[in-house]
This record gives C-alpha cells, sequence and structure tokens, in this order.
C-alpha cells in the first residue's frame, strides 16, 4: 500500500511534466556531470520503492512522537518533491524550485532523523533519497 502510492505519487508528477522534461532536454544548457534523462526516471522509480518500504516500517512502528513526526515529514518531503518537477519542468522558475529542494532536503533530513528514533533500517533506506536529492540541487542551481 504504501509503495503503490508513492510510486503513485512519482507517475503522477511524472505525468504532469512529461512534455515539459523533454522541452527542458532540448533546450536548456545543462551542468556538468549531468546524466541522461533516462537515468531520473529509473533512480526515481527506485527511490520511490525505498521510502515506501521505508514509509511502511514506520507505519509498523510502535507509537511515539518520532513515528508521529517522522511520517508528517514523510507526507511533507514528499509533496515538496511532487510540485518541485511542476514548478522546475512546467514553470520552469528554477530559483523557486532550488528554494523548495533545500526545504525538501531539510525535510528528508529530519525524516531521516525522527526515522532512526523508530526504526532504524527505515532512516537507512531514506539515505539515498537525500544523496540524490543533494545532487539534484547542484542540478538544479547548475541551471
Amino acid at each position: 500500500m504504501w509503495i503503490l502510492g508513492v510510486e503513485a505519487v512519482g507517475a503522477l508528477s511524472g505525468f504532469l511534466t512529461r512534455q515539459n522534461v523533454a522541452i527542458y532536454a532540448e533546450t536548456i544548457t545543462k551542468p556538468p556531470l549531468s546524466p541522461p534523462g533516462i537515468v531520473f526516471p529509473v533512480i526515481w522509480a527506485f527511490l520511490y520503492l525505498l521510502m515506501g518500504i521505508g514509509a511502511a516500517r514506520i507505519w509498523l512502528a510502535h507509537s511515539s512522537k518520532a513515528r508521529s513526526e517522522g511520517l508528517l515529514f514523510f507526507f511533507i518531503q514528499l509533496t515538496l518533491n511532487f510540485f518541485w518537477s511542476i514548478i522546475f519542468f512546467n514553470l520552469q522558475r528554477f530559483s523557486f524550485a532550488f528554494l523548495c529542494l533545500l526545504a525538501m532536503w531539510a525535510a528528508i533530513l529530519y525524516m531521516i532523523c525522527m526515522f532512526r528514533k523508530a526504526d532504524r533500517p527505515a532512516a537507512w533506506l531514506q539515505v539515498p533519497c537525500l544523496v540524490w536529492v543533494t545532487f539534484a540541487g547542484y542540478l538544479n542551481l547548475g541551471v
């Protein structure tokens, strides 16, 4: 359930931005180290899988403040993740997208801290997302 929900958020974001992603790929000068376009949906599908597994583990953990805050920040970062794509690709508001990405990065970091208190493996499952969002920040800033 968690995995499907998270993957659905990613799929909807991809669907809503698909035309503008193609335009971006053809018209925007990308910074060094930019991977080929096909890398992004593959990486994000994998990251959404890890996020969903981690969230499910937290959902099943004992009720606690860390569990509640972790899940709250899970939804905050997922919402920011969804809107970042729209802001970046559809609206091409690159500076605002970067600010959104910074907020997402902070939410992911706080979520990891809360997940760690409730279920350490769930926290570790979120680290690849934090690393990728850090790299995405470099790419976003480079545009």
